[in-house]
């Protein structure tokens, strides 16, 4: 899956008193990394009842921090320098390269094929095997949020990205072929999250409304479902998150309420089935809808959430993301007061979702507590800091320092090629890390 927006959003705090600049999952949600004012750590997320640091930086002011995979390649961007990209060997404790655009960076997304930095008002695509500038999409439409998505599947490289900062179009762009692929008129009102399926086959989305989310098909755009969230309020949606098998589809928001729903199509067998008094009212108000105002009748054939959570606070931004744990499903939720929580998933039932434990993201008393409320300290394991490498050095303004207007690459290092392989990479064999190469101009 593609990684989630910061909790505590680009450039801030998540939340009074509490240092708490972004988190974001990883593309497959094996890893979960936390920027802060004082560094950044990387969890590794294989148990619900404890996370382990694997790495630990003391990089001031992290408000955009992303991990490649379960590789130890991983991209942060500091509020001393907003408009340099940094990139990172945290197993070495190196830098590979760093990067400088025209303006303050506000998202980073990226996968096996390609490295996308979002500003206000441009896209920069990198190749990011040797990080050349393959193109530059300038005088896009109005981003402030560097709201963007791209997809993670081997054979593809989609971006999508809001196409007007009035109403709620999205731009799918091909990142490969480095051509335009769509224009989906998803919503009336501007974007405000999207999101692919691992095997990119659909692109979720939701508007500022925060009260209807659709899936579209991909590369077709035709639309496959709509849920709605809620018709009370309007809320701001700051994640969404397709399960592994894309059979559901989680979205958090500003309130205190995380929904699941459900992606399911109705087989053949199921439209003979014998009429039930459920069905014949279906059917009613089905036939009912055609009848009404397009806004009621769209209404009345929106399917609500298959299951939910009930956060203990509401009005702070958090990221949200479904995964597999111990083969089991898990609903993962990182809040920006600096704790995650992690839910088990009725996969036939759904219905409110059972808290199995809670962790402290930072501070010297890291802890977790089980789903009783009793609480448990962690078991200090040293992180890669601290045995394998030093907290990261300054850049070196002798690698790749400055954007390229004419897409050529500076010199700097190649990134390695086992990091972008289709597999998972072994982090303690030293035999996964050959010598880096040096690119020439």
């Amino acid at each position: 899956m593609e990684a989630a927006e910061g909790a505590g959003g680009p450039g801030g705090p998540g939340g009074p008193g509490v240092p708490f600049g972004c988190a974001s999952f990883n593309q497959d949600s094996t890893s979960l990394a936390v920027g802060t004012k004082g560094g950044f750590k990387l969890f590794s997320l294989t148990s619900v009842e404890q996370l382990d640091c694997i790495h630990e930086s003391e990089t001031p002011d992290v408000y955009i921090v992303e991990r490649l995979f379960s590789s130890s390649l991983v991209v942060v961007v500091s509020a001393n320098t907003p408009q340099r990209m940094n990139i990172f060997h945290f197993k070495k404790g190196t830098e590979i390269c760093n990067y400088s655009y025209p303006n303050k960076i506000l998202a980073v997304r990226l996968n096996r094929q390609r490295l996308v930095v979002c500003l206000e008002e441009s896209i920069y695509i990198h190749n990011i095997k040797d990080m050349k500038l393959l193109k530059t999409l300038l005088n896009t439409p109005p981003n402030p949020s560097g709201l963007c998505a791209l997809s993670i599947s081997h054979s593809s490289s989609y971006l999508a990205y809001p196409g007007s900062a009035a109403v709620g179009e999205i731009i799918v762009f091909d990142a490969n072929s480095l051509s335009s692929v769509m224009v989906v008129p998803a919503h009336d009102t501007p974007i405000a999250a999207l999101c692919f399926n691992a095997a990119t086959t659909k692109l979720a989305s939701a508007s500022e409304r925060g009260t209807v989310i659709r899936v579209f098909s991909i590369p077709e755009g035709q639309r496959l479902y709509e849920f709605r969230r809620g018709m009370k309020r309007y809320v701001s949606i700051s994640s969404l998150s397709f399960s592994p098998d894309a059979q559901y589809l989680c979205a958090s928001s500003n309130t205190e309420t995380v929904h699941i729903f459900k992606l399911e199509q109705q087989s053949p067998s199921a439209a003979e089935e014998s009429a039930t008094w459920s069905s014949y009212v279906g059917k009613m108000f089905s036939a009912a809808s055609s009848y009404l105002p397009a806004p009621v009748s769209g209404m009345m054939s929106q399917d609500r959430a298959f299951a939910t959570v009930h956060l203990l606070t509401s009005g702070q931004r958090n990221v949200c993301t479904l995964t597999t744990i111990r083969k089991q499903p898990r609903l993962l939720v990182a809040t920006a007061d600096g704790q995650m929580f992690i839910y088990s998933i009725d996969p036939q039932e759904g219905g409110e979702c059972v808290l199995l434990h809670k962790h402290r993201l930072f501070g010297a008393d890291d802890s977790s507590e089980g789903a009783d409320g009793e609480r448990s300290e962690v078991t200090e394991t040293p992180s890669y800091a601290a045995t394998v490498a030093s907290p990261a050095s300054a850049p070196n303004t002798d690698l790749l320092t400055g954007y390229s207007e004419d897409g050529g690459v500076r010199s700097g290092e190649v990134i390695p090629e086992h990091e972008l392989a289709a597999g998972p990479v072994c982090l303690d064999d030293e035999n996964e890390f050959p010598p880096v190469s040096i690119s020439k101009c």
